[in-house]
């Protein structure tokens, strides 16, 4: 569940309510395949940690050179940056939203939630899953009833599943959706959690541990697609509504469905936005630790981490387009955590009986080298 949590932050937010209020349902594919993408590497995650008692980070230390290993480390703590962007640009356009709080003091507040709630860490697992999966239902109550509000053609919605890049970005939105939904963060973090599960000595629970993962992988991250489908089909009736930010897109929602709607709305995003923060956090230290052996403490992580984010809000950089800037980058780390994610666990010496079967190796492989050629699209048809 709290690896869920990243695949529904306020970049799935921007990328989801720009793809409907743009495009209506063209890009509703696009969010179908990354779920699925995103339980398959789910489940290699959880897997890699369990029969390894090591995370992916830990992994790339101990079989990878220095200057690989440093390269990785830098590469991800950057996409930890940009997602924590998103959070806390998110979680403060959600106050303004809501409240009216300035951009710059809703960011200041988020991080001080996201600080009280990552307390509770130190206190126990199941506080810490229990707030978060909370806040995560919150959210998934919000776009639910957006999306009865919306009254969403089945027919229409269907021909979205139809794969094909509408308008002049609708490539760019794509990448967006792909960095919004496979987070390299939380691939990180869930092979560091699994480590917890149960003792490697034992074949017999290792398999249980394994089955019990997939299942929960499946069920948490299917919450989260259909969260991610809901956002977008409630924004396609805004379509041709002249909606280009967030912003915008609260206020087609009160007009058009009156107060509560827009409420829920923001609600939802500043849900997500705190949600997620933790989960950003917590996936930093993992990142530093493993790679590293190095550690700080959460609050000057939190501290670092939240300078980007208050700059962008007091230069006036509008937020939607921040968000969207943050997911395309993130999109770029992907491959660099997944790869070697599908390597070591194709590795028998390294996962005994647990490596990968043929076709899982297959789909593995092929979800890597879809997303490395839907980057390498963006930046040639950019270039252009």
């Amino acid at each position: 569940c709290v690896a869920a949590v990243a695949y529904v932050d306020p970049g799935n937010f921007a990328t989801n309510v720009t793809a409907g209020a743009r495009y209506g349902f063209a890009l509703l594919w696009v969010v179908v395949a990354a779920s699925a993408v995103a339980m398959l590497v789910q489940y290699l995650s959880a897997k890699l940690g369990i029969a390894t008692g090591m995370s992916l980070p830990e992994l790339c230390r101990e079989r990878l050179g220095r200057p690989a290993r440093i390269g990785l480390w830098l590469q991800a703590e950057v996409v930890v940056v940009m997602t924590d962007l998103a959070e806390v640009v998110g979680g403060a356009l959600g106050l303004q939203l809501l409240f009216g709080v300035p951009l710059w003091a809703g960011g200041l507040l988020t991080a001080g939630g996201m600080l009280l709630i990552l307390m509770l860490r130190q206190r126990g697992r199941r506080r810490f899953e229990a707030v978060v999966a909370a806040l995560l239902t919150v959210v998934l109550a919000a776009f639910v009833y957006q999306t009865l509000r919306a009254r969403v053609d089945a027919s229409e919605a269907v021909h979205g599943l139809v794969p094909g890049f509408p308008g002049q970005d609708g490539a760019l939105l794509a990448v967006g959706i792909v960095g919004a939904t496979v987070m390299p963060h939380a691939i990180y973090l869930h092979s560091a959690l699994t480590q917890e599960l149960l003792p490697r000595e034992d074949s017999t629970r290792r398999k249980l541990a394994v089955r019990m993962s997939m299942v929960d992988v499946v069920v948490a991250l299917g919450v989260a697609a259909v969260v991610n489908a809901a956002i977008l089909m409630a924004a396609t009736p805004l379509r041709g509504a002249g909606v280009d930010s967030l912003a915008d897109a609260h206020t087609a929602f009160g007009t058009a469905y009156g107060s509560l709607t827009a409420a829920v709305f923001g609600v939802g995003l500043l849900a997500s936005g705190l949600a997620a923060s933790c989960v950003g956090v917590y996936s930093g230290q993992i990142v530093m630790q493993g790679f590293l052996r190095r550690s700080i403490p959460l609050w000057l992580r939190r501290l670092v981490s939240l300078a980007p984010a208050i700059a962008v809000l007091l230069l006036g950089v509008d937020p939607t387009r921040a968000l969207l800037a943050s997911q395309v980058v993130v999109s770029f780390g992907v491959p660099f955590a997944l790869v070697p994610l599908v390597v070591f666990t194709g590795n028998r010496a390294l996962m005994g009986e647990l490596v990968n079967r043929r076709g899982t190796l297959a789909a593995a492989t092929s979800a890597a080298v879809l997303i490395i050629a839907l980057n390498a699209y963006l930046v040639v048809r950019t270039l252009r």
